[in-house]
C-alpha cells in the first residue's frame, strides 16, 4: 500500500533501537525524510546507516537527550518543519512505589509526560498551518494494565494520554491527527530485562522465563519492531486522516476487553 507521504518530513525520537527504530524504517520504506535521535552516538550512526542503505531515505542522525530543553532544540534545528512527530523516550527503570523519590517522580513525568507535550507544542501549529500533521505517541499497554514496579512510567504515560484526549479534537479539522500506540511484550531490551529480573525472581532460566510470558499471550509469541513499525506508519499516512484520539494496543490480544 502507498501510505501517500513521500517525502514528508518526519522526527522519530529515540529512534537508535528497538520500537523507535522500528518506526523509523517504516517511514524511511515509506519515503520520508527522517530525523533519528539517541544518546549513544555510535549505536545511533551505525542506526542511521543501517536505514540509508536499505531504503535510500534521507537520514539525519541527532544525538540528544530528548528530555531535555537543549535536546529538543537540537532535533528542531535538524527539522524545523516537520509534518510527522514519533514520541517515544525510555521509561523509569522498574521500582517498588515505595522506593520513588519526589526527584525520581518529576524526572518520569517529564520523560514519559512532559517532554511529548513540550514537542507537541513546537509543532502542531505549523502541521495546522500547512494542512498536515501525524503525531503518534509510544506510550504502553501498561496504560491499560498495570504492571508491577513501572508504575511511574504507567501513570505518566495515562497523563500524557489523558492531556492529549482534548487537545487531538482541537486540531482534527486541519488534518492533524494525535495517537497513542500501545505496545504490549514486544522484543526490545526493556523485555529482555523484564525477563532476566522474572527469571531470577522465580529461579529459572531466561529461556524458561520467555517461554512462560510468551504463552501468556494468545498469539504465544512477542511483537517485534518491524510489526510496530508498520502500525505506526499506517497511523502517519494519508488513509489515517480520520484516526484520532486513538489508543491503538501492538500486543498479540494480551489486553482482554470487549471494547
Amino acid at each position: 500500500m502507498d501510505l501517500g507521504i513521500s517525502g514528508r518530513k518526519a522526527i522519530i525520537c529515540a529512534s537508535s533501537r528497538g520500537l523507535g527504530k522500528g518506526c523509523a524504517m517504516a517511514l524511511a520504506e515509506a519515503g520520508c525524510e527522517i530525523v533519528v535521535n539517541g544518546r549513544d552516538e555510535a549505536v545511533l550512526a551505525a542506526t542511521a546507516e543501517e536505514i540509508r542503505s536499505k531504503t535510500g531515505a534521507k537520514v539525519t542522525a541527532v544525538v540528544a537527550d530528548v528530555s531535555t530543553p537543549e535536546g529538543q532544540k537540537a532535533l528542531l534545528a535538524a527539522c524545523p518543519d516537520p509534518d510527522i512527530l514519533v514520541n517515544n523516550n525510555g521509561g523509569p527503570p522498574r521500582k517498588d512505589f515505595r522506593e520513588l523519590t519526589r526527584a525520581a517522580m518529576i524526572e518520569g513525568v517529564t520523560q514519559n509526560m512532559v517532554t511529548p507535550i513540550e514537542l507537541i507544542q513546537a509543532v502542531i501549529d505549523g502541521m495546522a498551518e500547512r494542512g498536515f500533521g501525524r503525531i503518534v505517541n509510544i506510550t504502553s499497554l501498561s496504560v491499560y494494565m498495570p504492571i508491577e514496579g513501572l508504575d511511574l512510567s504507567s501513570g505518566a504515560r495515562a497523563g500524557l494520554t489523558a492531556f492529549l484526549a482534548g487537545v487531538c479534537r482541537t486540531v482534527a479539522d486541519r488534518n492533524v491527527t494525535i495517537n497513542n500506540i500501545l505496545p504490549g511484550k514486544m522484543d526490545t531490551d526493556r523485555l529482555r530485562g523484564g525477563i532476566r529480573f522474572g527469571a531470577a525472581q522465580a529461579g529459572t532460566t531466561e529461556e524458561q522465563e520467555a517461554d512462560r510470558q510468551a504463552q501468556a499471550i494468545p498469539a504465544r509469541r512477542f511483537g517485534n519492531p518491524e510489526e510496530f513499525g508498520n502500525a505506526c506508519a499506517f497511523l502517519c499516512s494519508t488513509h489515517a486522516g480520520y484516526i484520532t484520539g486513538a489508543n491503538l494496543t501492538v500486543d498479540g490480544g494480551l489486553y482482554t476487553s470487549a471494547f
